[in-house]
């Protein structure tokens, strides 16, 4: 009988010998064989890495909020600035159209203090300036807003003032400001002020209210400094 062929008997012990792969079983086979398990180590890594990246993100917050007060604010003065101011009085009559509530803008003058600058210096006006300031903030309640408008003009904005209180409100605060005196150089100077109101209705906007406030500002300026040439004459 005809021996089988040498390529024949190693086709059947190939056939019989089982394969390694298949030996494994397929639960433990991974999807992807490069990933690897998460352990508690690296779990307690990503934990502290998202809290890390919080608190950078809670910083970088209110640092921005940070830098919108200083935008907002007159940095000599540590009030509002005209942005903010402006920005105060835009939510304010939103808040009155909305609501019926009522308020009035004063908008108030420093009277001498281009003269205080150019015989004293700008220091000494930058001492009156802090002085009308302190003046404002003692004669306004918490709920009103007081801003710097340009250099030597205030904004303030007061809630639930009929005409007779705003204008009642805007000569007190001419009276404190008159009977500011300060020395520079040995001598008693006095800046004093003169304030114009326009009451805040519901159809008005930030810039009809300034420019009303404004105007009485200038006429009532234009009537102190005529009343003091008659009392020098």
């Amino acid at each position: 009988m005809k021996k089988p062929g040498r390529k024949a008997a190693m086709r059947r012990t190939a056939a019989k010998k089982p394969s390694k792969r298949a030996a494994v079983p397929r639960s433990k086979v991974s999807a992807n064989p490069k990933r690897k398990p998460a352990t508690a180590s690296s779990a307690a890594k990503a934990r502290r890495q998202v809290a890390a990246l919080k608190a950078e993100l809670a910083a970088a917050e209110a640092r921005i909020d940070e830098l919108q007060a200083w935008a907002d604010t007159d940095f000599l003065l540590n009030i509002y600035n005209r942005r903010g101011f402006e920005r105060e009085l835009d939510r304010s009559i939103a808040y009155i159209r909305r609501y019926k509530a009522s308020g009035a803008l004063i908008v108030l003058d420093v009277d001498r203090l281009k003269p205080i600058n150019d015989t004293f210096g700008h220091a000494a006006g930058d001492i009156v300036l802090k002085g009308v300031v302190a003046v404002l903030m003692r004669h306004v309640r918490s709920s009103d807003v007081v801003g710097r408008l340009g250099g030597d003009e205030f904004g303030l904005l007061l809630w639930n003032l009929t005409e007779a209180d705003a204008l009642a409100k805007a000569a007190a605060l001419e009276q404190a400001i008159d009977q500011l005196t300060f020395v520079f150089k040995g001598g008693p100077v006095v800046a004093g002020a003169s304030a114009g109101i326009a009451l805040i209705g519901v159809a008005d906007n930030v810039a009809d209210v300034m420019e009303a406030a404004d105007r009485a500002m200038y006429v009532r300026k234009a009537l102190r400094r005529g009343g003091r040439a008659q009392a020098v004459l």
